[in-house]
């Protein structure tokens, strides 16, 4: 009898642990990493050597001893021997479709001289037909040596490339996507002549003679493109939609190969955020999105207002398929960019002192809409590259806030770009918490040409300067700006680490930041710019399956190699959807 009674207890006794026992060790994960080191950007728990994921979350973190007990017999297993997994990069500002429409067109990025900029557009025009639009992108004339025989402003003229073209409008825009420049056939199709006014908000640059040059800063390329979109309205609604998808195959493939796993992209309209849902339905995308809405206001409309506040309401969308879209940003434009004199700066260019940039928005409709996204619960993100931009968002946004104190508590508003700042308004950064939405790449891509444009005094004092916002509190985002810059977060955080030029010299190195900052910025932090920390950008139990798998350790390699670092796997959601070979 008592030995029926002991088994008896014994057996309640197994029973209770067993049903006490971890979940983990019961059902296997969907995906288990293991026997490597594991980077988690969660200081709780810094490193690790496994990680396990099911149903698209993260279910452990911990030994490769202790994740055995997560595989079962479907089980995905990766073994890292012993590479380095990361959070999935998360690309802070950049253009989805453009990246895809890049690919598709003349790509003039690298280029050292504007024959090189002709020959590639000749050898796409042989493959075209007469009157057949040459679209590309990426030159940028400070990059260039030699420079052209003949110049106006520091820019190129159309002669040559016009000559080689003759029936052909060739429209290339400027690797800021700042400045166009355009051939004679192009100028003449879109009414472009010596009569032309200087528009609002850009400048037609014109020789000494008064003629165009070719040259199109900021908004002044508008008729070009109106012209190229008449043409392109022949095309036929089949063939439309076909080249939207390829655009987003395309930039689908190149992004996920780089390691991201999250793309802020920084302004599409209604029609563009209708599609990602389409294609997230359909299962044709592979990297979660959070887009800023842009365009949908007319000054001309009295009641654009009441329109627009319709249209916040119907394109707010939060984690649309399992987390792979979310609405709830506004992009806007304050100014240009620097490498075409557009930024909009306090003081004049040194190198073209009648001129300090320009002002590319309307400031008042700014105003406006910083006040309606604080009464809608959306984020506002106005590019401002110059320290006149910056300083003028800095004041729409207080103003703003002080209008609207209690949803002005969590609003994380951002700076997209941030990148020459006054002395002054630094700190007001993280006084106001706004986010620097920055680009580690930019300073290394710009750096040989900064102090032409602004001096010495200016670059020292504001030139991407982290370290100044990151020591006053401020929170600082990385990206690339793709297709402005290449998307590989690789080639971005080494420029965040090393501010390294092409020449070897370093640009105001103190303003670096070190390996483990470089890369929160690329992940937790940029979660934080979309109010996704809890959800992402850290590896951590019950945050989003996504992680980068990487073939060298880029917290301790020597500095050098870290841009030979490959991707080796990105998965999102548990599940690889990208694999090197």
């Amino acid at each position: 009898m008592r030995m029926r009674s002991f088994c008896f207890l014994l057996a309640v006794v197994l029973t209770m642990a067993i049903a006490c026992a971890p979940a983990s060790s019961e059902e296997p994960a969907d995906l288990v990493v293991h026997n490597g080191k594991v980077v988690t950007v969660d200081e709780a728990v810094p490193e690790a050597e496994a990680v396990a994921a099911r149903a698209g979350r993260i279910v452990f973190v911990g030994s490769s001893a202790e994740a055995q007990a997560f595989i079962g017999p479907d089980t995905e297993v990766i073994d890292l021997d012993g590479k380095l997994l990361i959070p999935g990069f998360m690309e802070g500002h950049g253009h989805f479709m453009g990246i895809g429409n890049a690919m598709m067109n003349v790509n003039l990025m690298g280029t050292t001289s504007y024959q090189e900029v002709i020959d590639r557009v000749v050898a796409a025009a042989a493959d075209a037909e007469p009157g057949e639009w040459i679209i590309g992108r990426g030159w940028h004339q400070s990059k260039w040596n030699p420079m052209p025989d003949r110049t106006v402003r520091g820019f190129q003229t159309h002669h040559a490339l016009s000559e080689v073209t003759p029936d052909n409008p060739v429209y290339l825009s400027h690797a800021s996507g700042h400045a166009s420049f355009a051939n004679a056939l192009a100028m003449e199709l879109g009414g472009i002549d010596r009569n032309s006014p200087q528009p609002e908000g850009g400048e037609i640059i014109k020789d000494e003679n008064g003629d165009p040059t070719g040259i199109f800063v900021e908004r002044a390329g508008r008729g070009i493109g109106r012209a190229r979109a008449e043409a392109e309205s022949n095309l036929t609604e089949e063939d439309r939609l076909a080249r939207r998808w390829r655009q987003l195959e395309l930039a689908d493939q190149e992004v996920v190969s780089n390691g991201i796993t999250s793309f802020h992209d920084a302004g599409s309209g209604e029609g563009t955020i209708d599609f990602f849902k389409e294609a997230i339905d359909q299962g044709r995308l592979n990297v979660r999105l959070y887009v800023m809405l842009s365009g949908g206001i007319d000054g001309n409309d009295p009641n654009w207002q009441e329109d627009y506040v319709e249209t916040l309401g119907r394109v707010r969308t939060i984690g649309y398929g399992n987390d792979m879209l979310t609405v709830r940003s506004i992009k806007m434009m304050m100014d240009g960019a620097l490498g075409p004199r557009g930024a909009w700066l306090l003081e004049p260019y040194e190198d073209d002192i009648h001129n300090s940039g320009h002002n590319t928005g309307s400031i008042e409709a700014m105003n406006t809409v910083a006040n309606l996204a604080l009464e809608n619960d959306y984020q506002l993100c106005i590019h401002a590259i110059g320290d006149r931009g910056n300083q003028e968002v800095l004041n729409i946004y207080q103003q703003a806030y002080e209008a609207h104190p209690e949803a002005a508590t969590d609003a994380r508003f951002r700076v997209e770009h941030s990148q020459i700042l006054d002395a002054e308004d630094i700190p007001r950064f993280a006084e106001l918490g706004v986010v620097a939405s920055m680009q580690g790449i930019h300073c290394t891509s710009d750096a040989p040409y900064v102090p032409a444009r602004i001096g010495d005094a200016r670059s020292e004092e504001g030139a991407y300067v982290w370290q100044k916002l990151m020591d006053t509190g401020a929170v600082v985002t990385n990206g690339t700006d793709a297709p402005v810059e290449d998307v590989s977060p690789i080639a971005s955080y080494y420029a965040t680490v090393s501010r390294m030029m092409p020449s070897g010299e370093r640009f105001y190195p103190d303003q670096a930041m070190n390996r483990l900052e470089a890369l929160e910025s690329y992940t937790i932090n940029v979660a934080y710019s979309a109010f996704e920390e809890n959800l992402k950008g850290s590896v951590e139990v019950g945050k989003l399956a996504d992680f980068a798998i990487l073939s060298q350790d880029i917290l301790t390699i020597p500095e050098e190699q870290i841009p030979a670092t490959e991707v080796l796997y990105t998965i999102v959601g548990g599940k690889v959807v990208y694999e090197a070979h």
